[in-house]
């Protein structure tokens, strides 16, 4: 029984990594064309290849639940279409046994997701994206396309590139009274991190007053504020690239800053509810293999995984956005779907035993 067992985990956890590969390979092959179009000033061919690289943590991270649904679907669907799950089940061995010896590959790819999410992928990424800001001409006086905004207060700021190591480029600051009129714009080519404080770089501010506009230039400037390196870094990566913990940590600051934090909410449930997600997933693809797709081709069973797949997908992504419409807990829209495809499974499995 331990080799059948042994058999049926390599025959699936191989064809999970086989599927990784393939999905991979065009992903990053695609994702390099793409960034071609950004090559100007000092971002490059060769800058732009090592930002591929180091965005693969996190493309492997978002691919894994496809590839372990997929991998379960062609690996078990190979030892159907060669009639090796009948003499399997001829030999006494359990539905039960079998999907369970399927779920332990599926297991191994949620434990190694939980890693990468949390420890790897949102340092690559943020290294990824503040090196293309930097090389991008960070310290420009323009507001970067790849920047971000935040709101403090009665202050927005723009920053061009945000540095793991406390360091801020291109910092524009607009403070407004509390009659929503801009008073004060401010411009700093560079802003380090001093402990309690940051100290602006080469500043050029402008305040606004009813009949004149006075122009100030500063070589350093102190700026108070409630932002840490630690906060920026969760800043300047997308919500659904952060770690649990980042998510957790800026959805509360939003919150005591009385800002929406709805967007991080929904990327927090995401992530905590991955694994859960991806063993239901698993399940389906199982539950077609004795159900449903039994006896098809194995081209049929990709094609109805793929569309099994981009309907979950789909779902989550449909009912993420609504939460944040209409207000209800984006802990709903992420567990809907994953409900919705275990009673799916679970009857398929119930009907196939």
């Amino acid at each position: 029984m331990r080799k059948i067992d042994g058999y049926v985990m390599r025959t699936v956890g191989g064809a999970m990594f086989l599927v990784m590969v393939v999905v991979l390979s065009l992903d990053l092959i695609f994702a390099f064309i793409a960034e071609l179009d950004d090559t100007r000033n000092d971002y490059q061919t060769l800058q732009a290849l090592w930002y591929v690289f180091l965005t693969l943590p996190r493309r492997i991270y978002d691919y894994l639940p496809l590839g372990a649904f997929m991998g379960c679907l062609v690996g078990l669907g190979a030892l159907a279409s060669s009639s090796e799950l009948t003499v399997i089940r001829a030999a006494g061995v359990s539905i039960k046994r079998i999907v369970w010896s399927a779920m332990k590959p599926a297991l191994v790819v949620v434990l190694l997701g939980v890693v990468i999410g949390e420890y790897i992928a949102p340092t690559t990424e943020r290294i990824a994206q503040s090196e293309k800001a930097v090389a991008l001409g960070a310290s420009q006086n323009v507001a970067s396309a790849h920047g971000v905004w935040h709101r403090e207060g009665n202050t927005f700021m723009h920053l061009n590139a945000v540095q793991p190591n406390g360091v801020l480029h291109g910092v524009s600051l607009f403070r407004f009274g509390d009659d929503r009129v801009l008073e004060v714009s401010s411009f700093a080519e560079r802003a380090i991190f001093q402990g309690d404080h940051w100290l602006l770089e080469n500043v050029v501010s402008t305040r606004i007053e009813e009949e004149r506009t006075l122009r100030n230039q500063h070589a350093t400037l102190r700026w108070e504020t409630g932002l840490s390196p630690g906060v920026l870094s969760v800043l300047i990566v997308k919500p659904e690239n952060l770690s649990m913990t980042g998510l957790y940590t800026y959805a509360i600051y939003l919150g005591e800053q009385g800002l929406t934090a709805g967007q991080y909410w929904l990327a927090f449930w995401k992530k905590a509810l991955m694994p859960l997600g991806t063993a239901v997933m698993v399940l389906v693809a199982i539950s077609f293999i004795f159900g449903p797709l039994r006896s098809v081709t194995m081209g049929f069973r990709v094609f109805t995984g793929l569309l099994v797949g981009l309907l979950f997908k789909y779902m989550q992504d449909l009912l993420g956005p609504m939460s944040m419409v209409y207000g209800f807990n984006p802990l709903i829209a992420v567990l809907a779907p994953i409900v919705v495809n275990a009673v799916v499974g679970a009857v398929l499995m119930r009907k196939a035993g």
